[in-house]
């Protein structure tokens, strides 16, 4: 019964995780110095650890059951 709820977020997240891989192939051939670099490639990297954490947080709330946060309000 969960795995039906599970398959869109995972999916979404996996997408997103190859986006910003991309995005971080993309910003190590940049030829700049590597402090600028190092701080180009800290916003792909924290996208990607926010994005597993949304996920994790999604997959406690569907176990939970807790599926309508707007009745919380």
């Amino acid at each position: 019964m969960y795995l039906k709820k599970l398959i869109a977020p995972i999916f979404i997240t996996l997408l997103l995780l190859l986006y910003y891989g991309f995005i971080l192939l993309n910003l190590i051939r940049i030829p700049e110095s590597v402090g600028i670099r190092i701080l180009w490639l800290i916003v792909p990297l924290g996208l990607m650890g926010v994005s597993v954490f949304v996920l994790i947080e999604r997959i406690k709330e569907i176990r939970s059951g807790d599926e309508d946060d707007l009745g919380k309000y």
